[in-house]
């Protein structure tokens, strides 16, 4: 995997530090988790869904809990004691996970639901009235000084 250097990317941005330190732990193979799978798609202009395979895993034993900037999806599966059978072969994971996800600013969680062993986590960006674009109306010089003008009259 190759590495990126950011540090010329520091001298003219202000306030990207932790993005960039993002990127530099993406590309780092030491925390990359495989369990459970999960898709990450758009549903919207400023809709997402988060799908994970939880199969084996009921409401009860998962937790969702988004703070600041972050989103975490929790299962712990409660011990099964099975008398009288013996596995032969286990090949359906129900061991405990911890998957985090990191959020852009102004995106919010609305709700999430379980069917068919899919977790699915849908996310919505709401931008405050202050940041949407606005239209600014240009004076001309010949509105100015017939305001000026009517007031001076």
């Amino acid at each position: 995997m190759r590495q990126y250097d950011f540090a010329p990317l520091y001298r003219s941005t202000v306030g990207f530090d932790r993005l960039f330190s993002m990127l530099d732990t993406l590309g780092s193979g030491e925390n990359a988790q495989s369990y459970p799978p999960y898709n990450i798609e758009r549903t919207g202009e400023n809709a997402y869904r988060i799908t994970m395979a939880v199969a084996g895993f009921s409401d009860t034993e998962l937790s969702i809990e988004s703070r600041e900037n972050g989103l975490t999806v929790k299962g712990e599966k409660a011990e099964e004691t099975a008398e009288g059978s013996e596995f032969l072969y286990r090949g359906i994971a129900g061991r405990a996970f911890e998957r985090r996800f990191q959020l852009a600013e102004h995106v919010e969680v609305r709700g999430a639901s379980l069917k068919n062993g899919l977790l699915h986590i849908d996310l919505v960006r709401v931008i405050p009235e202050a940041l949407k674009p606005r239209k600014i109306e240009i004076a001309t010089a010949n509105a100015n000084a017939r305001s000026i003008e009517a007031t001076a009259a």
